[in-house]
């Protein structure tokens, strides 16, 4: 590579010139004012601070940073259970509801009130200090999207018991390794859950974990898919035996008062090892991150209805499901099934019955309902809706656009958001009513995060180019480490760029100075000395109008030094063809450049995704280098990768 690439870092080809000004009305009505981004870094962040957040004391000072440890509020006490729940019931909005709970069979719901909420978090928090859970007692949770998976995160808040919340369909290994990192004295689950119509058996793989887990003493089950399950008495618990005869009055379980950077929860993220990173996140720090930036994003009003349509057992979703929404008084929708059961249009029912106003999901959930086709939306009334948002992953322009078109009606602002499991709370966003948006940029930090993009020798790449992106001061919600492991974290985030926090992603700054996030750095492409991004080249892709998803990975070259692979899935299940593809090479060679043509496309019905929504392009590389493939546990579908083995026959092209 040259002294110029090199600097460079990663090349900027993709270029998209669609543009939406903020429409006045949302602008005069807007949580974010044109000022918000002239206040200085430390008045935000206090400000903030006393504004959304009870204290049960002050805090002496607002940060320290001894790099690369930040800790926030230092001094301060509060208690996170207590500010989403017992504080909007003492202000009078114990009526309010918390939660639209839609079960995954058709007709199971439930309408939780706050007034509702703080019952059942009080009398799971009592029975779980009658089992023997107390302030400092580490807690693994494992179950699915059911109204108990926030109210045990609540409880524990209340106890002030750090807690794992481990994703529903992670495999016995998995859920063991997480919890001996954390030395788990309990485990909180569910007999079954329900996944497509039938019955997933949590218990069975909990029973497993806990065989792996020594430190594991009891087990609550909640009864939910009723299952026959394995039993062992002493140990097991129902949840129903646990709690229910509790007091549900709050003066029988005061909540803790935990000192602002007492440790709240971890949250497992893959590493590039096989070992899971256990990040650590605090208290008050998080409860002031995810509820400053739920207000303002998302631009929540009293009588809005807002549906994060993750899942808790991730970031997002405990961040915009769970804690920021609950601290800003919202009423939210949650859940517990998929998309397309019973059939493709359950998204917009819920939208509908419940009116929905803001929307929160991933591009690959957004690119999925492209596949199926705008009828689905097109059949029921979506004007409640007034915001879009998107999580996960760069969004490509014309996802972007369909997003907006058949699920928004060609209205609404879309906040496409930038962050990560370890930075808690969104750092790189617009903000409707003020921001100009531009289809697949995240556009600017958010008011009190400072981000740069960063060459290969450190220094800021000017606008246009591309390269790593870093983020230079310290924020609230911040990961405070890797648990158990200081020299992971020193070496993963801060070694890479000396004094500022490496974010792994690449991205370019354009000429407004906005980003444009590029995907991870893992995943950029060598092609004859030029870094080329894969989201770059899977935009191109979705550009074509008969492109429903593409995913779009590297193989190891002796010409070229990697060729490019796409494996892409048509709209409205259409075969490929030979004739296709070379359609397909050509319409990437016009949107950006001849370079990021696909040396082979591989037609697929499908694309391997986690349960998250995720593709796992490590699968596909795999697949494109002829290896066996590595581990598949969290798929969604495990049979979609070994069909795609089968249908991929790499062969070099001619040019």
């Amino acid at each position: 590579m040259t002294e110029e690439a090199g600097a460079r870092a990663i090349d900027a080809l993709l270029a998209e010139e669609r543009r939406y000004p903020p429409q006045p009305e949302f602008t005069a009505r807007a949580n974010a004012q044109a000022d918000i981004y002239d206040r200085n870094f430390e008045e935000f962040w206090d400000t903030e601070a006393k504004a959304r957040v009870s204290w049960l004391a002050p805090y002496d000072s607002l940060y320290e940073w001894d790099l690369p440890y930040a800790k926030w509020f230092l001094g301060g006490k509060l208690n996170i259970s207590y500010n989403c729940v017992d504080r909007h019931v003492e202000n009078g909005l114990g009526d309010k509801v918390a939660y639209y709970w839609e079960g995954e069979p058709v007709d199971d719901r439930r309408v939780i009130t706050y007034a509702d909420l703080q019952g059942l978090v009080v009398k799971a928090a009592n029975g779980f200090r009658k089992l023997g859970i107390e302030r400092g007692t580490h807690v693994g949770v494992y179950m699915g999207m059911v109204p108990e998976l926030p109210i045990t995160m609540l409880a524990l808040a209340r106890i002030g018991a750090p807690f794992t919340v481990v994703f529903g369909g992670f495999s016995p290994d998995s859920l063991s390794g997480r919890l001996n990192d954390m030395q788990c004295e309990y485990l909180i689950t569910q007999d079954g859950a329900w996944r497509r119509g039938r019955i997933f058996d949590l218990k069975k793989n909990a029973d497993e974990a806990m065989e792996m887990a020594p430190t594991v003493k009891a087990a609550v089950v909640l009864r939910r898919g009723g299952n026959e399950i394995g039993w062992q008495e002493g140990r097991d618990h129902w949840w129903h035996d646990v709690v229910e005869h509790e007091s549900d009055d709050p003066s029988s379980c005061p909540p803790e008062a935990m000192d602002a950077e007492d440790l709240f929860f971890l949250m497992y993220t893959s590493g590039t090892t096989a070992r899971p990173k256990g990040i650590m996140h605090t208290t008050a720090g998080y409860l002031v991150g995810t509820s400053v930036t739920h207000h303002y994003i998302f631009d929540v009003k009293p009588d809005d209805v807002f549906w994060c349509a993750a899942d808790i057992g991730w970031i997002t979703g405990h961040s915009y499901i769970v804690v920021g929404p609950l601290a800003n008084a919202t009423t939210s929708v949650m859940y517990e099934g998929l998309p397309d059961f019973p059939d493709r249009d359950r998204w917009w029912q819920i939208v509908e019955r419940y009116k929905v106003s803001i929307l929160y999901t991933a591009p690959t959930t957004i690119r999925t309902h492209m596949k199926w086709g705008p009828e689905y939306a097109a059949s029921h009334d979506l004007s409640s809706l007034r915001l879009l948002g998107s999580v996960g992953e760069p969004i490509n322009p014309e996802a972007w656009i369909w997003y907006r078109e058949h699920v928004g009606g060609g209205r609404t602002p879309v906040v496409d958001t930038w962050w990560q499991t370890e930075t808690g709370m969104i750092l790189i966003t617009p903000l409707p009513g003020l921001t100009t948006l531009k289809p697949g940029s995240a556009t600017k930090p958010f008011p009190g995060v400072e981000a740069a993009v960063y060459d290969d020798h450190g220094n800021e790449v000017p606008p246009g180019g591309g390269g790593y992106l870093v983020i230079k001061t310290p924020w609230p919600a911040m990961l405070r480490g890797i648990y158990g492991d200081p020299e992971r974290y020193q070496q993963t985030y801060w070694s890479r760029f000396p004094g500022v926090y490496f974010v792994g992603d690449g991205a370019r700054k354009d000429e407004d100075g906005d980003f444009w996030l590029m995907g991870r750095v893992d995943d950029v492409m060598n092609v004859s000395g030029h870094r080329i991004s894969t989201i770059e080249v899977e935009s191109a892709l979705v550009d074509h109008p008969e492109v429903a998803e593409a995913a779009v990975c590297g193989r190891n070259d002796p010409m070229t030094g990697q060729a490019i692979v796409a494996f892409v899935t048509l709209k409205g299940g259409k075969e490929g063809s030979p004739e296709k593809m070379t359609e397909l090479r050509d319409h990437v060679a016009k949107v950006i450049g001849p370079i990021a043509k696909p040396a082979n496309i591989v037609f697929t019905p499908e694309l391997p995704k986690t349960r998250s929504g995720k593709i796992m392009r490590r699968l596909l590389r795999d697949v494109a280098e002829n290896r066996a493939l590595g581990d598949t546990t969290t798929l969604a579908d495990a049979s979609v990768v070994e069909e795609i083995k089968e249908r991929a026959t790499v062969t070099p092209t001619e040019d």
